[in-house]
């Protein structure tokens, strides 16, 4: 038996289950994922055992080979006639199996829109947002170092914004993030699914840093029962409404700490959108105190207004 190999069914089904999803995120394609995982299974065997048994953590080695893979395969000119030459693709019926059971996490429409990122925005965005993998394992699965995959994932984000927003008026903003603050305090989940589109995602970035959900959250009533969870009416909690990014978002704070900073991107008068940001390291210029105010002769000693944080 070959010991390198010895793993629970359960850890082992899990454990192909989560590589899918990695595949099916950066490539959008069931049979390609199906191709990609199959691939780096046989990296993994095509070792000595010897080599197998010196790594310790061998889901991280398979994502990383799988990442590596998918990134390969995005930057081929026609990679659906490839990976097909290639015999990479499974039967109709496998694929359409793989894509029902990936259906109730994976949003089409931002699957669609991920298709307009550069294949290292992409990589970027699906290994950091998605699946909430280490800035250094995302740097060395893309190839760049920590700080341009950082921009890469920020270029990302900012190209799916502007994909999913389309014009609204501040009143209009403003009342649905009232709404949402307004559901979030009275633990009102229709209400909250209300102001969702019915293919709403939200993303959490914790950054590794604190518990939070690593993959995105997809369909309007997901999306606000994670919400409900996440922004619970707590002793010593505030949800209060403020500007982020430039539009009215909401902040939660515990004992006068920022602890979470939100913003909604809004299509078709309802929200699409929901970024929640938990990484303490993105969260410290909210928590810093404001810079001191200069003294303005033509106003007297009560002069002067504070500048609340940029961006996030």
């Amino acid at each position: 038996m070959d010991h390198a190999d010895a793993v629970p069914i359960a850890e082992l089904f899990e454990e192909r289950r989560y590589l899918l999803d990695v595949a099916y995120w950066m490539l959008g394609s069931p049979g390609e994922a199906e191709g990609v995982v199959d691939q780096a299974y046989r990296r993994w065997y095509g070792q000595p055992e010897e080599t197998r048994r010196r790594i310790t953590t061998p889901r991280a080695w398979l994502a990383k080979t799988a990442g590596g893979i998918c990134l390969g395969r995005l930057t081929l000119p026609e990679r659906g006639s490839a990976a097909q030459e290639k015999g990479y693709l499974m039967e109709a019926g496998d694929a359409e199996e793989a894509q029902a059971s990936l259906a109730e996490e994976v949003s089409r429409v931002l699957l669609d829109a991920l298709d307009s990122l550069s294949p290292a925005e992409r990589a970027a965005f699906v290994l950091n947002d998605v699946f909430g993998m280490s800035p250094d394992t995302v740097a060395d699965i893309v190839g760049r170092t920590e700080p341009e995959c950082a921009e890469l994932a920020d270029r990302a984000r900012h190209c799916l914004r502007l994909q999913r927003s389309h014009p609204t008026t501040p009143q209009e903003h403003d009342a649905l993030v009232h709404t949402v603050r307004e559901a979030c305090l009275t633990q009102d989940a229709c209400l909250l699914a209300s102001t969702l589109c019915p293919d709403a995602t939200a993303f959490f970035d914790g950054g590794g840093k604190v518990r939070a959900l690593t993959r995105p959250v997809h369909g309007s009533r997901p999306v606000a029962d994670s919400l409900l969870t996440l922004l619970a009416d707590r002793p010593r909690t505030a949800l209060t409404t403020h500007s982020v990014n430039g539009r009215t978002g909401l902040v939660a704070r515990y004992d006068h700490q920022v602890a979470a900073v939100i913003s909604l991107d809004i299509a078709d008068h309802h929200i699409a959108q929901v970024w929640v940001t938990l990484n303490p390291d993105k969260l410290r210029p909210w928590n810093q105190p404001p810079p001191p105010v200069a003294a303005d002769p033509t106003r007297g000693r009560h002069g002067g207004t504070t500048a609340g944080p940029g961006h996030v």
